[in-house]
């Protein structure tokens, strides 16, 4: 049988899939990606066989390349539809989740990889790093809707935002674990360069050109003569543009190019804040992204139906994932959040739905192609069933929390939502 025409076939399925399935699981206690990893782990059983059970081990630049790609393209969707202006205020909630929450969870999580898994100091901080970070890309049913729709509570919103800023806030943290396992008889002496180059540079150097990218591609979008804007094609195939622009730009300048995409976005949106443009910017970004998902998770089913990278997993590692979903993230994001104004079963919910995801494999990806780390294969399992818990778990509850917690503040799950605002203007 012709592998290549069979293969086309399954892409072709997943594609239609991924359109349809949405709708059909709206009101059932399950998710697209729940559904796409299990048509990996089909296919991976299958005589057929047609997809490439690859382990990352082995595929390192391929795995990191295709999930990086994925990453962007959710944060630009994630930038593009959020309604809230940005302020001190306003976000509140989100920089305590990132200031707060984020760097317990890297710490308590490196802790457990170290105590329990008998990870050395490199290999617990890139477990730590790639596993705190919430995704942006598996969070589509916790999310803040399209733009101008108002489906934007507190709740989505704090998601969202933490998503789409702590991805790029984390790889710092992957960098220094890359910069440990690199460091060889002098362990201490990267801390410096560390500092100052993949902290305060890259940081800074990824706000600013996020920033000057979303100013200027705003500028072409909205405010050229009418005539020859952007916006006036009508066609969000522009945000693809906007993406590959705003992270190549910033990588060029050796900052992070996942902050500045998000920013662009932010930016972008809030060059022209009512136009109608930004939906058919985040339609088309959100078709693509959900497209590009779906053949990754079903190829994540497939690696784990493949046996190889599982061989691994003992009951330390369960362990480790279900105290890292279970207690630590919880934990965290609460702590973080005594002092804030939002009722309790808001900041409950807001703790407990961390979604791990995509951006966790490109993190190990990344950092396995440049450094060499001790217990490579326990870090690569470990995060790979954290995903798979994480993809169950919480496919399976968001539908009903999301709609009990509706019911609970009165609003109707099928009907656009008002947004509200923390504590005023910032």
């Amino acid at each position: 049988m012709n592998t290549y025409v069979v293969t086309l076939f399954i892409l072709g399925a997943v594609i239609l899939l991924t359109a349809w399935l949405p709708m059909a699981l709206r009101r059932l206690p399950l998710s697209l990606p729940i559904c796409c990893v299990a048509i990996g782990v089909l296919l991976a059983w299958s005589p057929l066989t047609p997809l490439p059970r690859m382990n990352p081990l082995d595929n390192g630049a391929i795995t990191e390349h295709l999930t990086e790609f994925v990453v962007i393209v959710a944060l630009m969707g994630a930038g593009l539809k959020i309604d809230r202006p940005l302020g001190l205020h306003r976000w509140a909630t989100t920089w305590r989740l990132l200031g707060i929450a984020m760097p317990i969870s890297i710490a308590a999580i490196s802790f457990l990889g170290w105590q329990f898994l008998g990870l050395n100091a490199a290999s617990a901080l890139l477990l730590g790093a790639a596993v705190a970070p919430t995704d942006p890309v598996l969070a589509a049913d916790i999310q803040v809707g399209p733009p101008k729709t108002g489906e934007e509570d507190d709740i989505r919103f704090a998601l969202t935002s933490e998503a789409g800023l702590n991805d790029g806030l984390s790889f710092p943290f992957v960098l220094a674990a890359v910069a440990l396992a690199s460091a060889g008889d002098s362990p201490f002496g990267w801390t410096a360069h560390w500092f100052l180059f993949d902290v305060l540079w890259k940081l800074a150097s990824g706000i600013a050109m996020g920033w000057i990218v979303g100013r200027v591609l705003g500028y072409f979008t909205f405010k050229l003569p009418k005539a020859g804007r952007i916006a006036r094609t009508g066609d969000g195939l522009a945000a693809l543009g906007f993406t590959c622009i705003a992270y190549g730009a910033t990588e060029i300048v050796h900052g992070y190019g996942f902050v500045a995409v998000f920013v662009a976005a932010l930016t972008l949106r809030n060059v022209e804040r009512n136009s109608d443009f930004h939906g058919e910017l985040h339609d088309f970004g959100e078709q693509i992204e959900r497209m590009l998902t779906m053949v990754l998770l079903v190829c994540f089913g497939s690696v784990l139906a493949e046996g190889t990278l599982l061989a691994h997993v003992d009951w330390r590692i369960v362990t480790v994932a279900v105290v890292a979903l279970a207690i630590v993230r919880p934990v965290a994001a609460w702590t973080s959040l005594i002092g804030c104004e939002r009722p309790q079963a808001e900041k409950l919910i807001v703790s407990v739905f961390g979604i791990r995801g995509i951006g966790s494999i490109y993190y190990v990806a990344y950092a396995s192609g440049h450094a060499s780390f001790d217990k490579a294969e326990v870090v690569w399992a470990t995060v790979f069933v954290i995903i798979l818990i994480s993809i169950v778990v919480h496919g399976i509850a968001v539908t009903p929390v999301m709609d009990w917690i509706d019911r609970r503040r009165g609003v109707d799950s099928d009907r656009p939502m008002e947004t509200t605002e923390v504590g005023g203007s910032g």
